[in-house]
């Protein structure tokens, strides 16, 4: 398979995965008992989550069918820099210097694997 495919697929399977953790974040509320997180199951955000997993998992082993776990896993890892804008943009959560400069080693490293290939 091309390479830039299986780059692409996998970024995309990680976005995906991301939007999933941000549809299962607004599914929560404030002060939310354990009871209440298991009502949450049958939750139309949740269940838009869980489809979100669902599809992200299939792209995702689709591109680990086509090339090395040694470069789809780390490319993967993108979910982290995903999740960091969408908490920032979306749920407007503060983000240190310092997990920004974590985020940016993170896509360092996956530029890093990407030349590898």
């Amino acid at each position: 398979m091309n390479t830039y495919l299986v780059i692409f697929l996998t970024l995309f399977a990680a976005l995906i995965a991301s939007l999933a953790q941000l549809v299962f974040k607004k599914a929560l509320k404030p002060n939310i008992s354990f009871k209440e997180i298991v009502k949450l199951v049958a939750d139309k955000y949740v269940l838009i989550g869980g489809a979100g997993y669902i599809a992200g998992l299939a792209i995702y082993l689709y591109a680990l069918y086509n090339a090395p776990l040694s470069i789809v896993y780390p490319i993967f890892a993108s979910t982290f820099i995903f999740i960091v804008i969408f908490s920032r943009l979306v749920l407007k959560e503060r983000i240190s210097g310092l997990r920004y400069l974590g985020i940016g080693i993170v896509f360092i490293g996956i530029i890093i694997i990407s030349l590898t290939i």
